[in-house]
């Protein structure tokens, strides 16, 4: 291959291909028709002597060429994107910009509504894509460009990558607001009376249980979901208990038939997390959402 002929524009499809490993949702990433990213995979697989992409079932899998280009391609693309943009002011009102974040459908009702507030004022055509956060960092997605940003909770973070305080947060205890139970002050033998609904995020042990565990105690767990906003729900139509982030707690008391009772046991705070590759702190238009998405974590209740 003769890469003074190598027209650029093509890595772009690539990436594209890479990321989506679908002609249609390629297309509609880099805003042109299908036909064209056909004929952009065509020209790819004859420049680099490999099919790049095959079809396996229903899917297309990349393949070993493919996957070894994918990593300097995109680290090239964004290099270049950096060096451009640094030249440039970033418009939001004019930019049609695409990103992905990794949220728990938690963080996503916390902030994702006045997030979008502020870019139905701002930036109107700026798209978010949400996926669901895992309970470790998906440090290989970012690493990848699939995740742009991720708003969670973690213990380790690997040095490439930087971290940004975003929120703080108590935990309350919710009942059905006609439960037995639910009158009075909430002390630790009647919270350890109830039978529980763990939300437990893909952790084999919460905030909750780890104190009960180092006072030899233990709760009735009768029902875990890894879904904060069904738990709510759940609660408010049965006789279970459950153990919420305060801000969604007192959401969904102001809609569903709950009573919010302070834990009888003192655990303070857990921190919620802004997280990003090092090397796209630079980039103006993501500078730009994490701003707006930090504004929103220090305007939050405490």
């Amino acid at each position: 291959m003769n890469s003074q002929n190598f027209d650029l524009n093509l890595l772009r499809v690539f990436d594209a291909l890479m990321r989506e490993q679908n002609v249609s949702r390629a297309a509609e990433r880099l805003a042109l028709s299908q036909p064209a990213v056909s004929n952009a995979l065509g020209r790819l697989r004859e420049l680099l002597d490999d099919p790049l992409l095959v079809r396996v079932g229903r899917r297309m899998r990349p393949t070993p060429r493919a996957l070894a280009l994918e990593g300097p391609i995109r680290s090239a693309l964004q290099q270049i994107e950096q060096s451009v943009g640094a030249s440039e002011a970033f418009d939001p009102a004019s930019s049609r910009q695409r990103f992905c974040i990794a949220v728990t459908d938690y963080v996503e009702q916390l902030c994702m509504p006045r997030l979008l507030q502020q870019l139905g004022e701002q930036a109107p055509a700026m798209r978010i894509d949400i996926r669901h956060l895992s309970p470790s960092l998906p440090a290989e997605a970012l690493d990848r460009g699939e995740l742009d940003l991720v708003l969670g909770r973690f213990d380790e973070v690997p040095a490439r990558f930087a971290r940004q305080h975003w929120l703080s947060e108590t935990l309350l205890l919710a009942l059905r607001r006609d439960h037995p139970l639910a009158t009075g002050s909430m002390d630790l033998p009647r919270f350890l009376q109830l039978r529980h609904l763990w939300v437990h995020g893909g952790q084999t042990r919460g905030m909750v249980d780890q104190w009960l565990g180092e006072q030899g105690l233990c709760r009735q767990i009768a029902y875990s979901t890894p879904n904060y906003l069904q738990a709510a729900h759940i609660v408010a139509g049965s006789e279970l208990a459950a153990v919420l982030p305060s801000q969604l707690a007192r959401y969904f008391a102001s809609l569903l038939p709950l009573q919010l009772f302070e834990l009888p046991f003192a655990l303070g705070p857990f921190h919620l997390e802004m997280v990003s590759l090092v090397q796209r702190q630079r980039e103006p238009a993501l500078h730009w959402l994490m701003t707006q998405i930090a504004a929103i974590g220090q305007s939050a209740p405490v």
